[in-house]
């Protein structure tokens, strides 16, 4: 398991912490909250939520840290290639 996948596991978390009652309040919720919150604020400045409830930017956060992650790996590989 990568840092890629972990912090895909704690934006999902964060997500479904929201549909319960209270639960982004508590200390699990609010640790994940300073952990993903900055990352997750990024896309939120962008994309609006759709009706006004359904907040769709996790969905993108977490496409755009997949690209990030693969372009990562490309970079690094590119620069192992060249020694």
């Amino acid at each position: 398991m990568n840092l890629q996948q972990i912090y895909w596991f704690l934006i999902i978390a964060y997500v479904l912490l929201s549909w319960l009652p209270n639960a982004r309040e508590s200390f699990i919720g609010q640790m994940l909250g300073k952990v993903v919150e900055p990352y997750l604020g990024i896309f939120r400045k962008f994309i609006p939520p759709i009706g006004g409830m359904l907040d769709i930017s996790p969905i993108v956060a977490i496409f755009a840290l997949r690209f990030i992650a693969m372009g990562v790996v490309a970079v690094i590989e590119f620069l192992i290639g060249l020694f």
